[in-house]
Parts: structure tokens; sequence; C-alpha cells
């Protein structure tokens, strides 16, 4: 059995990155830097696909957020001082806020819920939220990209041994499934 890692890439790379970008695009938005590195992708698809996927994402945040925001954010309760803090932040730099929670750590997800939750217009959201979409790809698709010349040697070199690996990792897999069912079989005839 040989997988083809190159043409799963070039295949299925556009999709998995919108996919990926859609919560947590960081990592997503670094590996299709470089693919696009690699001449897997193109640059300025990785870049269309990654800022589509963090404005989906981030939009169905809001509206969520608009929705059931006071709710959600109530179940917060230890976090009620940066939930605030961030309330207070959207009431006086609504723009600067919208374009830069996604830079802000530990506020990828809940970011657009709260500022769903404050009532922001939403077309004022759509429109900061596809700028700071756009900036967040340009950052983090060009640092894949140019760390593409570091990180390249070494996926070659993995990418020969990927075989191993995935077999490894299946057999790790399978040991565990079977040490749960022999566990639970064992507490059943106990019990």
């Amino acid at each position: 059995m040989h997988i083809d890692i190159n043409g799963l890439i070039s295949q299925y790379g556009y999709l998995a990155l919108l996919i990926g970008c859609l919560a947590e695009g960081e990592t997503f938005t670094l590996l299709g830097g470089i693919a696009a590195h690699e001449g897997l992708l193109h640059y300025g698809g990785v870049l269309l696909a990654a800022m589509v996927g963090g404005t989906l994402g981030d939009q169905i945040l809001f509206w969520v957020g608009r929705r059931w925001g006071a709710k959600i954010l109530r179940r917060f309760g230890k976090h009620r001082d940066k939930i605030a803090k961030a309330k207070r932040l959207i009431q006086r730099r609504p723009s600067l806020f919208v374009i830069g929670v996604r830079f802000m750590y530990g506020f990828r997800l809940i970011g657009p819920v709260i500022i769903g939750a404050s009532r922001l217009k939403p077309l004022k959201f759509f429109v900061l939220n596809l700028v700071g979409a756009a900036l967040w790809s340009l950052i983090f698709v060009s640092l894949g990209y140019f760390a593409g010349e570091v990180v390249t040697p070494w996926l070659h070199k993995l990418d020969q041994h990927f075989k191993h690996l995935l077999w490894l990792i299946a057999a790790l897999v399978f040991a565990l499934i079977l040490r749960w069912f022999i566990r639970r079989w064992n507490n059943r005839r106990a019990g």
C-alpha cells in the first residue's frame, strides 16, 4: 500500500485548509504555506482558502453569539473579568478588536461569540472580519511559505518513513482498543 501524500494534498489541500481554518487555523495556514512553497498548492489559492475558512468560522461564531451569547458567556464564570474587559474593548475600539481577535491567544473561538453578544452591527462585523481574516491568512501563510525552506528537507525525510510510522500508529491504536475491550470484558465478568 502506497499513500501518495503529495497527490492527496494537491487534490484535497484547499478544501482541508478551508475546513481547518473554520475553527483553528494557524496550524493549517502554516502547513498550507509549506505546501505552497513545495509547489503542491498555489500561494494565492492557499491565501484564499485560509481567508474564506477563517471568515466563515468567525461569522458562524458571531451569529451564535448574537443568538445565544449571553447564555454561553454565563458558563465562563471564572473568566468574567476577561469577558468584561473584551466587552469594554469592543465598545471603545470595535474595529481594532474585531480585526485583532484572531491574533489574541485564548480568544480565537470565544471572541466572535463575545462580539456577537455585544450587538455590534452584522455588516460592520462582516467587513472587519474580512479585513482581519485577510491579514491573518497573509501573515500565517507567508510564515509557512518562508518556513518551508527549513521544514521541507525534514518533511522529505519523514515522507520516506511515513509508511512505517503509519503502521506503527495503527498498531498502537489497535493495542489501545484491544486493551479497552479486555478491561471492559473483565469488569463485566467481575461485576
